[in-house]
């Protein structure tokens, strides 16, 4: 599967389901064209998981949401739920361990410390 552009219009249904591995990139960005092969060869590699990659100059809100720093930073979802975020460029060994990773969690327990750390969330915002 090639890689999919995200935009604020499509981000929210993107991450939703199954696994989403996001790229915020620019083109500017030396380490993000070293890592783009990277990323691009294991979307082919992963048909059943989504792979987006989101321009940073033309969605700076959208990175600017996600607190994006630094560029090239891979962040990865399950089931809507956000598990991973790191920066830098990842060689494609990282990136097959951490789908690994992704699919070998047990979502129902994952999702149960999810809803726990954002009631405390909610509870200390109040």
């Amino acid at each position: 599967m090639a890689t999919t552009e995200i935009t604020s219009t499509n981000h929210d249904q993107t991450v939703a389901d199954g696994i989403v591995l996001l790229d915020f990139w620019a083109d500017w960005c030396g380490p993000c064209h070293m890592f783009a092969p990277v990323f691009e060869k294991a979307s082919e590699k992963h048909s059943d998981i989504t792979f987006g990659k989101i321009d940073t100059e033309a969605q700076q809100a959208l990175a600017a949401s996600y607190g994006i720093q630094s560029i090239p930073t891979l962040i990865a979802y399950r089931d809507g739920i956000p598990l991973f975020s790191q920066a830098g460029a990842l060689p494609g060994e990282a990136v097959e361990d951490l789908i690994q990773q992704i699919r070998g969690l047990d979502m129902t327990e994952v999702r149960k410390q999810y809803e726990e750390l954002k009631a405390k969330a909610e509870r200390q915002q109040s």
